[in-house]
């Protein structure tokens, strides 16, 4: 029986024939991606104890990489938009591909996040156009499959990636966790080079390199001053200073884009209710997830005494969970619609963290499994239908700016959670290590990291000091995990009581309408 269509709507575009292979592509962008997050975070504990870097220094390891990601991926959002997205999206990879390089040659902190920040500039240019082409390809009754499909591929890796830079770690140097990349970017850009049709929208606004600058030098003071406050107090200067320059820059870059014809930070989006819960939802989820990811490798690794391809391993529970979560999401999704199943994916991810702050030094791994496959259904559930409800939200004709929108505040979460729970746990860890009798230059290096306080302790032949150190790490853990859990349930509330039942229904007319009420 034929649907009837409103006599002056035009034709549904007919379905691109090369999709589903297209998607592949798409899926080996994401596998390099998903690759890079893990390999370095399971990495870090190594390379503190060859490099002797800080708790604050492996921050910026991981940080540089997201602060540059964040900052620029509106403008590549738009350059994909005006120069097509398959092209920004193989340069992307390019750029990837040479930092991946570099990162092997190197040998200390600052040149490592330099290498991080040249790998921070690719992925800024692969995440949100690899996102925004989706639309182009898939309509409304695929689309939350080839989500699921992209995010399981995000998630795939991040379970690999340990596994294969564990391998690595355990029979080679450090520097070479950054060369499993190499392989999965040439495949990239070949699946992009052969499958993926260009795109563009010759329309978009111009990159605002100003804002640009704005954006990257607030969200670098505002993680800079989070970084630094467990170690000089959040009253010192040095902490102060870039908290303000943060706050002023941030609101300039505000002004600036409310003011613009053709903004790159489009605020109209975010002034559709469904949008921006969306956004927050999946944001709040990044913000747990890349602070999880950053302490649990110490404790599997400095308090459990895995080594780093033990650590991969023992990280799958939690990406399982994650898998399989979002294979399950579509059908969730039909018959209970996008409200409930993001509520109950952010309650069950509160619960799996409030179950988590029980975790003690002699828990051992099981309970750590249990609570970590509890977690990854939680963010699974969370995080695919809030994305997908957010990109479906999106006019067509801004695919990319919007998605670059999204992904951008998902980014600012991701280095944010980093920053702030990385310095909870540092500062809690400080104030619990109990150091009494050691030598002041041995309290002090012991206080820097569980795994410098192992060094320590292994040197003078004081396993006092790293049990006291284990039990301070695991008891800011816990803190981490109870931060994360009333922050899950608080949004989990928020999403119930106010993200409208239909999430995505009409939301593109609603924001066009928005965006004209702005400019007027």
């Amino acid at each position: 029986m034929p649907t009837a269509t409103s006599p002056g709507a035009p034709p549904a575009p007919p379905p691109h024939p090369r999709r589903w292979l297209a998607l592949t592509a798409l899926v080996a962008s994401m596998l390099v991606l998903g690759f890079d997050m893990t390999i370095l975070n399971v990495a870090l504990p190594t390379m503190a104890d060859q490099m002797g870097a800080s708790t604050g220094e492996q921050q910026w390891m991981a940080d540089a990489y997201i602060v540059v990601f964040a900052a620029l991926m509106l403008p590549a959002g738009l350059l994909g938009d005006r120069f097509g997205r398959r092209r920004m999206l193989i340069t992307g990879l390019g750029i990837f591909l040479v930092g991946s390089v570099v990162g092997t040659l190197v040998d200390t902190v600052p040149l490592v996040v330099a290498a991080r920040a040249l790998m921070g500039v690719g992925g800024a240019l692969v995440m949100p156009l690899a996102m925004a082409v989706l639309p182009a390809l898939f309509g409304p009754g695929e689309r939350t499959k080839a989500i699921g499909v992209v995010s399981a591929a995000s998630a795939l890796g991040l379970p690999l990636g340990p596994i294969l830079g564990g391998f690595l770690l355990d029979h080679f140097w450090w520097g070479s966790i950054f060369l499993v990349n190499v392989p999965m970017v040439a495949l990239g850009i070949t699946a992009c080079l052969l499958l993926l049709p260009e795109t563009t929208d010759p329309s978009a606004p111009k990159v605002d390199a100003l804002s640009t600058a704005l954006t990257a030098a607030g969200l670098a003071s505002l993680v800079y001053a989070i970084i630094e406050a467990p170690h000089r107090g959040w009253g010192d200067p040095l902490v102060v200073a870039p908290l303000g320059a943060s706050a002023a820059l941030l609101t300039a870059l505000v002004l600036r884009e409310r003011r613009a014809a053709r903004p790159m930070l489009d605020l109209s989006l975010l002034g559709h209710r469904g949008f921006l819960l969306n956004t927050l939802t999946a944001t709040l989820v990044m913000f747990v997830l890349s602070g999880l990811m950053f302490v649990l490798p110490q404790y599997l690794q400095a308090v459990l005494g895995n080594d780093a391809f033990g650590t991969g391993l023992r990280l799958l529970p939690m990406m399982g969970g994650l898998v399989v979560a979002a294979k399950g999401t579509e059908p969730a999704v039909r018959r209970f619609g996008a409200r409930a199943v993001i509520s109950a994916g952010l309650v069950v991810l509160a619960f799996a963290a409030l179950l988590g702050t029980r975790t003690t030094v002699d828990s051992g791994y099981g309970f750590t499994a249990l609570w970590l496959s509890v977690a990854g259904l939680g963010f699974g559930f969370a995080v695919v239908p809030a994305m997908d409800t957010a990109l479906g939200a999106l006019p067509a004709e801004r695919a990319g700016s919007g998605s670059g929108l999204l992904m951008t505040v998902r980014q600012v979460g991701s280095a944010i959670g980093i920053a702030l729970l990385g310095s909870l746990l540092s500062g809690v860890y400080q104030d619990r290590l109990d150091t009494g009798g050691l030598p002041a230059r041995a309290a002090d290096a012991a206080g820097d990291s569980v795994v410098a306080a192992h060094l320590v302790a292994e040197r003078l032949g004081a396993p006092r000091l790293a049990a006291a150190a284990d039990s301070a790490y695991v008891h800011g853990m816990a803190v981490v995990l109870l931060v994360s859990g009333v922050a899950a349930l608080v949004t989990a509330l928020l999403v119930a009581a106010l993200l409208p039942r239909d999430a995505a229904g009409g939301t593109a007319d609603d924001m066009a309408r928005s965006a004209a009420d702005a400019r007027q």
